[in-house]
């Protein structure tokens, strides 16, 4: 069975707030995960439905994929560099901000 795989690498939000938004669109076919994301009103929605779109494209254009009958079969979030900041505190102290990263990857497969 054919898949379209999309990559997000290095994306400016944190792994724990995107994992909250790819839960509720897993398994869901494209037209409703596309719904769902336009939606939700969380930050990472909008960069999820760049990337939906982006692996639709793939299925469409490298895998000639029928658009109509795909879903998101696999997403999935990894941890990526974390930025190490410093913010400065009180009697000369320093204190470490992490700006953390993320890897999203989606997958779409086509329904029997």
């Amino acid at each position: 069975m054919q898949q379209a795989v999309a990559h997000l690498r290095d994306a400016r939000i944190s792994p724990r707030k995107v994992k909250i938004v790819l839960d509720l669109i897993r398994n869901k076919d494209v037209a409703l995960a596309r719904a769902i994301l336009k939606n939700t009103p969380k930050a990472a929605s909008e960069l999820l439905l760049k990337l939906l779109n982006s692996a639709v494209a793939n299925a469409d254009n490298n895998h000639h994929m029928d658009v109509s009958k795909l879903y998101v079969s696999e997403c999935f979030v990894c941890e990526g560099k974390t930025l190490k900041r410093i913010r400065p505190r009180a009697q000369g102290r320093a204190f470490q901000i992490l700006k953390r990263t993320s890897h999203v990857t989606l997958v779409l497969k086509e329904r029997d």
